[in-house]
Order: structure tokens, then sequence, then C-alpha cells
């Protein structure tokens, strides 16, 4: 699975625009669009996410499942659930 957020920045890291994906992944540009407005984990056909995940791996992308480990080298970003907001010093209590 490869939700809305993995989407955008794989392409991010990847340089490439939404229409140079759909290229490279033989899907349309609305697809592509579409997948990315998506709320959360990317929808449609197997056949589609297939191709789109192997032109983001043939790219050099390494998707990672949540609480998975990255098998592969190099750099790379990762989501992390997010730590309580701090409140900024003007607003402690004294």
């Amino acid at each position: 699975m490869i939700t809305a957020a993995q989407l955008r920045a794989a392409r991010a890291l990847l340089g490439l625009d939404q229409r140079a994906l759909a290229a490279l992944s033989g899907l349309s540009l609305p697809t592509i669009q579409r997948m990315e407005a998506s709320d959360g984990v990317i929808r449609g056909n197997v056949d589609s996410l297939m191709k789109l995940v192997d032109a983001l791996e043939t790219g050099g992308v390494e998707l990672i499942g949540e609480n998975g480990v990255s098998e592969g080298g190099g750099r790379g970003v990762r989501l992390r659930t997010p730590a309580q907001p701090r409140r900024p010093a003007a607003e402690e209590p004294a």
C-alpha cells in the first residue's frame, strides 16, 4: 500500500512532475492527480497501483510501510507520528 503523501514525497525525491510520472508509469495524468489528491492510502485498481510502484522503485525510491524496516542503503526521509506540539516560550508559565 502507498499513501498519497508517500507518492508526493517519492515524486519530489525523484524530481518528477506529475506529467513525467504519468509517462514513466504508463498512467494518465488525471489518474496521477487523483491518486495524489487521495486522503490516506491510495485506492485504485491493482494494475494501476503496480505500475505506479514499479515506476517509483525503478527510479530508486524504496517505499517503507508503517513500522517497516528499510533494507536498502542511501538517503531518505520517513514520516513519524508527530510529538505533542510545544507551546512557544512566551506562552509557558513562569
